[in-house]
């Protein structure tokens, strides 16, 4: 470890040993990069994402409160569900004239249960391949949820829904007359279950912990639910907990997975929401600040016209830190497309877009270097 390393891991930690965190002065720290040792990173994205306030004498109880809070989120919405799931072959008490599978009411349990099922045969789809060039999330954890693998409670897991769902279940559609119409699910609409290694039982993956996040959120945010592309972003907040050095950290990694990324989320929800797209809060607007700042930089460019997770990580470390982090975020999209101009100005439409997704620079500090040139020249 070099001296300058060393000196840097010393900085931060004067500033994280401080009754109360000099906020400014870690986020001037952090945005040239959080070092991984003694869990410096998942401490500081954890105070950057507002999970941690900046008096450090109430963290023990915060962390304990929002631990045992999402406990309760899991045994509200997977637990005692898969419970009375699991006790409708023995009870038929939840099938009723007013209630039943075919159920058109949108307040219908059945429906509702249906509804959950399809966001969750999506998120399975995508947690199961987070990550391809790693085989991390693949592998299972040290630290399997109790609460979902106690053997004294027989339940529906989610692995077990989307088995069922996927192997059993029938599409309901209703036709514009009324008639309940029923079909099969085509082939290939979800995974198939050999295509992944099983682990035993008492083990579950890094995949299934995400897909826990993501279904617990999606019910605590029917608004938004689940969108393609959150998994992108959970994974990495996860990878980076699930890997602490401190077993403790490691230990309650989902949890607080959860909450970070809930209030992330809570910056960028609005880039997920479709009917959102052309709004100045959504995508497409997004999309065109981007190209309208290119324009602004690199005018030539602009008229022509994926990242390891390690390199995923270090990106976030200097967006998290910086207070305008998603204004930072276009200045990082731009610093990508300046740097590779000269191929960009020489390629047409298709070579360009080949080129853009295998994005030919490896060296992630590049970017965030010509992204702070462009912040620094505004």
């Amino acid at each position: 470890m070099s001296s300058l390393h060393k000196s840097r891991i010393a900085d931060f930690q004067d500033v994280l040993k401080e009754p109360t965190i000099a906020l400014e002065k870690l986020r001037e720290l952090s945005f040239s990069g959080i070092p991984c040792e003694g869990g410096l990173r998942c401490l500081c994205w954890k105070i950057l994402l507002n999970y941690l306030p900046l008096e450090t004498a109430s963290w023990t109880s915060i962390l304990a409160k929002q631990r045992e809070l999402y406990s309760q989120f899991l045994r509200e919405m997977i637990i005692q569900p898969g419970i009375a799931k699991a006790n409708m072959g023995v009870s038929r008490e939840d099938v009723t004239f007013e209630d039943h599978p075919l159920n058109p009411n949108p307040d219908s349990r059945w429906n509702t249960y249906f509804r959950d099922n399809e966001v969750l045969l999506q998120i399975d789809k995508d947690v199961r391949r987070l990550c391809p060039d790693i085989s991390f999330f693949q592998r299972a954890t040290e630290y399997p949820c109790l609460l979902i693998l106690d053997p004294q409670n027989e339940f529906e897991t989610l692995r077990k829904r989307v088995e069922q769902t996927t192997l059993k279940s029938q599409t309901v559609a209703r036709n514009r007359s009324g008639v309940t119409n029923m079909s099969s699910p085509q082939k290939n609409s979800a995974p198939s279950m050999n295509e992944y290694v099983v682990l035993p039982n008492g083990c579950e993956a890094h995949w299934e912990v995400v897909e826990r996040i993501l279904f617990i959120y999606a019910k605590l945010n029917p608004g938004i639910a689940y969108v393609q592309g959150m998994n992108e972003i959970v994974g990495p907040l996860y990878y980076t907990f699930a890997t602490d050095p401190n077993s403790e950290w490691r230990e309650h990694a989902e949890a607080d997975t959860f909450f970070c990324f809930t209030n992330l989320m809570a910056e960028i929800r609005d880039n997920f929401i479709k009917s959102l797209d052309d709004s100045q809060c959504g995508i497409t607007y997004k999309m065109e600040k981007v190209y309208s700042t290119l324009k602004d930089k690199d005018v030539e460019l602009y008229l022509k016209l994926e990242f390891l997770l390690p390199d995923v990580i270090r990106i976030w470390d200097s967006l998290f830190a910086d207070s305008n982090r998603f204004d930072f975020l276009l200045l990082v999209c731009c610093a990508m497309l300046i740097l590779i101009r000269e191929q960009l100005l020489e390629g047409d439409f298709t070579v360009n877009m080949r080129l853009l997704q295998d994005y030919p620079i490896t060296d992630v500090c590049r970017v965030l270097q010509k992204a702070k040139e462009l912040q620094d020249s505004q």
